[in-house]
């Protein structure tokens, strides 16, 4: 099922630039992260699901990227534009092959299905 974004033609005109660009620069630096590594980590300090995912990865011995934007009481702005990027509502966010899989719990199904390493194969 698709998921429902707002059709451009929706935005108007004066402001469409201004939403086209908005945080851009950390959607790019994951995207580029996402390019160069088969498996790709973000998440943000004090929350405790990034570092189960990384975990989780360690204790599989599959190697990752991790990159780590702010805390509660900041950043907000940037992970907000990769939640909108992505349509993932929380942190982690986990990329394998640049397809996203979703957050700990996800990669936890995976990796006990076998899946993550049919992945990564």
């Amino acid at each position: 099922m698709p998921r429902a974004i707002l059709n451009e033609t929706h935005i108007h005109a004066a402001v469409r630039e201004k939403v086209a660009k908005h945080e851009q620069g950390i959607v790019q630096e994951v995207q580029a992260a996402i390019a160069s590594n088969p498996v790709v980590v973000v998440g943000m300090a004090m929350n405790p699901y990034p570092k189960k995912a990384r975990k989780v990865l360690g204790d599989a011995g599959v190697k990752h990227h991790y990159l780590e934007y702010g805390n509660y009481f900041n950043s907000w702005r940037q992970r907000n534009a990769l939640k909108m990027w992505t349509g993932w509502p929380s942190f982690p966010m986990v990329f394998v092959k640049g397809t996203l899989v979703g957050g700990a719990d996800d990669l936890s199904k995976l990796i006990k299905s076998g899946e993550l390493k049919a992945m990564l194969a």
